[in-house]
């Protein structure tokens, strides 16, 4: 297929911003603590930590990063701070990739089985 002639190559600086999001979603202790404010709501880091069981320092770290990137924010409530996604994007990306992996594994199976 060839691409329509408005469509351009990215720039390297933009490669390179686009492979750091991809490798700040690849780490699935990220996409947890994601998926679990998506379906929790805003928590502090003391409930990340009961619902996950990963360390308030490990958490702490990823939860930075994501909200340097702009995926979480952060509000202070007295001494707690609270964690919410920020970005409905993340979930698109994950429902994207969902489906795709269904794709591939309905088409293994068929493959599998013969049809």
């Amino acid at each position: 297929m060839i691409a329509p002639a408005s469509a351009s190559l990215p720039s390297p600086q933009l490669l390179v911003e686009l492979s750091g999001f991809f490798r700040l979603l690849s780490e699935p202790t990220r996409l947890q603590l994601l998926c679990q404010l998506k379906h929790g709501g805003a928590m502090d880091v003391a409930s990340l930590i009961e619902a996950t069981g990963f360390s308030q320092s490990h958490i702490s770290r990823q939860l930075g990063q994501l909200q340097r990137a702009g995926l979480v924010s952060c509000e202070r409530d007295g001494t707690r701070q609270i964690y919410a996604v920020a970005d409905p994007l993340v979930d698109d990306l994950c429902n994207l990739v969902q489906m795709r992996l269904k794709q591939r594994l309905e088409q293994q199976l068929r493959q599998l089985q013969g049809v």
